[in-house]
């Protein structure tokens, strides 16, 4: 099994492709040990020293460390990573979709505003920043300022202010004029 790395515009997280499928459906961010207690792969990575984040992306896996150096960090979580497939254990025992639609918070008058800042993330945004090893999602529109929540390498990244402004607000107040502002959450 070859296991691909790649550079992140976080330095404080790498992206692992296995080659194989880690999730189907939505991504999932692990921030913690106690929240990966229904991922066997997640549990074993923050078993190694200087894990602090986990993200599960469709073909992805995305590690944020918090300690330590890559040079020895690096292997160790290819091995946890090789070992787990070979293994055939499942990625993620609980299928049930987790879902943030639940969090999301506009008012019933600006769905169709919603509809649309959804739908530019999913076509425009998300693919970009999953390329980096991360994700961006939708958490709420309140009177034009959009609220959106930052995962896996793009969680903590220096750069992802510059993203959030200079990216993501110029392309949304382009496209929907009622947008004035982007803030993380």
């Amino acid at each position: 099994m070859f296991i691909q790395t790649e550079a992140t515009p976080n330095p404080a997280t790498l992206k692992f492709i296995p080659g194989k499928p880690v999730v189907h459906g939505n991504p999932i961010d692990f921030r913690s040990a106690s929240d990966a207690v229904n991922s066997p792969l997640a549990q074993r990575l923050f078993a190694i020293a200087g894990v602090s984040g986990v993200f599960l992306g469709g073909d992805f896996i995305t590690v944020s460390k918090d300690d330590g150096e890559w040079q020895h960090l690096k292997p160790a979580i290819l091995g946890v990573i090789m070992e787990h497939y070979m293994s055939g254990a499942p990625v993620v025992m609980d299928a049930a979709p987790r879902s943030s639609a639940s969090s999301e918070e506009f008012e019933a008058e600006d769905t169709e505003i919603v509809k649309t800042i959804k739908d530019l993330l999913d076509s425009r945004v998300r693919p970009a920043v999953a390329q980096d090893g991360g994700d961006i999602t939708f958490q709420g529109y309140r009177d034009g300022v959009v609220f959106l929540n930052m995962k896996g390498s793009c969680s903590g990244c220096p750069s992802s202010t510059a993203t959030l402004k200079h990216g993501i607000e110029n392309l949304l107040r382009h496209f929907i004029p009622e947008v004035t502002e982007v803030r993380p959450v």
